[in-house]
């Protein structure tokens, strides 16, 4: 499948040559972090790499000072032991705290700058960049600074952004970028945007009854040069809706991935977001013949 309007083909060809050639794309959130990894780290990215993924995930967030992290907001308690939200932090602040391992030990590494991590992943490696929707014009203005970012990154924001769209619209680099989408109306009212570069969309279904869980809904995408990605994580079981009809990893690594991972097979999703990628990759090798 060619990706995208044929105009931008020459900046989607990576990112299309690499799901033909695999089928299904495994994408991981966060890295893989554990012990004394911590998430949306280079060590955890290096992990998720060195485990098959295709693609790595991270969330993007500014300081005070205007310096970007690869950080998602919220998580400050957790990594950090602190309540204060890294937007109100400066770029000194962040970098005197040091990461808390799982087993709530204090480690001796960092958190990494966008930059960093951009650093690492020079090699051709692909990035899914989330959270960043409300400092498109900063993110940009790191990006351009990496001649290579645009057959790399993949930018995602939910239609309520509509600034990030416009912005991204406007914008002369012509970074692959990827909707949030809960209905084929949102898929729509991304592609409204007749310069942005638009190479597929993550789709959210509830349940089964939910527009973008019908396998023709899924065609229709595909139909305009899209991939479909769905988010295969479930982060927690009280108050959180399943983001695919619990087609999940749970059910995936605590029963039979032929529930979870093998019906996103079998309706042809072309991304999985994972947190387990050395499981999902020895599947995908099984069912679907790929390394």
């Amino acid at each position: 499948m060619a990706l995208g309007q044929a105009r931008y083909a020459q900046i989607n060809t990576p990112l299309s040559q690499k799901l033909a050639q695999k089928k299904c794309l495994i994408a991981v959130h966060r890295g893989s972090w554990g012990g004394n990894i911590t998430q949306n780290t280079v060590g955890a990215y290096k992990a998720a790499l060195q485990m098959g993924a295709d693609i790595v995930e991270t969330d993007v967030n500014a300081t005070t000072d205007g310096v970007l992290y690869s950080f998602h907001d919220g998580n400050e308690q957790r990594v950090f032991g602190v309540e204060k939200s890294i937007r109100q932090m400066d770029s000194k602040e962040v970098e005197s705290y040091h990461p808390i391992n799982t087993c709530n030990e204090l480690t001796a590494a960092r958190i990494n700058r966008l930059t960093e991590v951009l650093d690492f992943l020079s090699h051709g490696e692909l990035l899914n960049i989330d959270r960043a929707w409300n400092i498109i014009p900063q993110l940009l203005e790191v990006l351009d600074r990496y001649p290579n970012a645009k057959y790399q990154v993949v930018i995602k924001a939910p239609l309520k952004a509509k600034a990030a769209y416009e912005y991204l619209n406007a914008h002369p680099v012509k970074y692959m970028f990827m909707p949030i989408c809960y209905s084929f109306e949102d898929v729509e009212a991304a592609l409204s945007y007749p310069d942005l570069n638009v190479v597929g969309c993550e789709i959210v279904a509830f349940d089964e009854q939910m527009e973008l869980f019908s396998d023709e809904s899924i065609q229709r995408i595909h139909d305009r040069n899209l991939f479909v990605w769905v988010n295969a994580v479930t982060l927690g079981d009280v108050g959180v809706r399943p983001l695919y009809a619990k087609l999940d990893d749970d059910v995936s690594v605590l029963e039979d991935p032929s529930l979870g991972w093998g019906k996103l097979f079998e309706k042809k999703i072309d991304i999985i977001q994972t947190d387990w990628p050395a499981l999902l990759y020895q599947y995908r090798q099984k069912i679907l013949g790929v390394e």
